[in-house]
């Protein structure tokens, strides 16, 4: 029994390291493979074969049955916008896999499958999986979303070329986008967007904010609020471009300086816990050591006498 712990422990670490190193080739193969369909122009194409296809209608199929509120609804819909998913079929898929999510942490937890069974515990397992996808869309959104904040300086100072060219605010922001496709993706799906809402026939009013309200990202909610209000005093969109470019260059510097500043308090937790105990191990240990070997020695013979 002794000899079959660590050899069972030994065993799950490979497992492990071996998964990992699976996941982490076949992200930088479909890496390459995304990059390569950007060159050749063929995005839109489903790299991935239809392996999951049976497992992602269950739970489709669960997640239209579940009853969700229509503010959550909402809320729920604009963070899959956010995060740049924007499939008709996502909002179910993310309600049915939260709930496939709480309903194996309890039954994981509950069941002596990997612990003693305990109730309490499976109910905390279950509301914690209930958060979990919520939690990961954040971060897709966030990861998004700082992408985009990214790519907006480039954006405004090729739109500011292409105004000052003699293009229309409409024919800047598609030439924009095609020139922004590789660079920052994420930014000129945005833009075309913006660009077929206004061949459809939308308002270039509703289609900027409509840019906001999809991104989510103070800078752009400013960039859209600044032209439409330049579209309706009819101010120069050139000056006006340039003027709110060097606000946004001067407010990214500003946030690298808050950054840097917030290093040094940081810093201090791994110093604390990590790089300290190290040091008062190496610096003081032999000193230790010596201390016991030369003091307990002299003690004893003094409680002996």
């Amino acid at each position: 029994m002794t000899l079959l712990l660590p050899l069972l422990a030994f065993v799950f670490a490979s497992l492990i390291i071996a998964a990992l190193g699976m996941r982490l080739a076949t992200s930088r193969g479909s890496e390459m493979d995304r990059r390569l369909a950007e060159v050749v122009g063929g995005r839109d194409q489903a790299i991935a074969g239809p392996r999951f296809a049976g497992l992602k209608a269950a739970i489709k199929r669960v997640g239209s049955k579940v009853p969700v509120s229509p503010s959550e609804v909402g809320k729920v819909r604009l963070r899959l916008i956010q995060a740049g998913i924007r499939g008709a079929e996502a909002l179910p898929i993310f309600v049915g896999l939260r709930m496939a999510v709480a309903l194996g942490a309890f039954a994981l937890l509950a069941t002596p499958l990997l612990l003693r069974p305990n109730v309490s515990i499976g109910l905390g397992g279950s509301l914690l999986g209930y958060l979990l996808p919520g939690i990961v869309l954040a971060r897709m959104a966030k990861k998004r979303q700082r992408k985009i904040q990214l790519g907006l300086a480039d954006a405004l100072d090729l739109m500011v070329v292409s105004v000052e060219a003699g293009l229309g605010l409409d024919q800047a922001i598609l030439r924009v986008g095609d020139e922004l496709q590789f660079a920052h993706p994420d930014l000129a799906d945005e833009l075309r967007l913006v660009n077929i809402e206004l061949r459809a026939g939308k308002a270039r009013t509703d289609a900027l904010r409509n840019l906001a309200d999809r991104t989510g990202l103070d800078d752009l909610v400013s960039l859209t609020t600044m032209l439409i209000q330049t579209d309706k005093f009819g101010t120069s969109v050139a000056q006006s471009l340039r003027v709110f470019s060097e606000t946004l260059r001067t407010k990214r510097r500003q946030r690298a300086e808050e950054a840097a500043a917030k290093t040094g308090v940081k810093m201090v937790f791994p110093l604390v816990f990590c790089i300290f105990p190290a040091i008062w191990v190496v610096a003081i240990g032999p000193a230790a050591i010596k201390f016991v070997q030369v003091i307990f020695p002299i003690a004893q013979n003094i409680k002996s006498h």
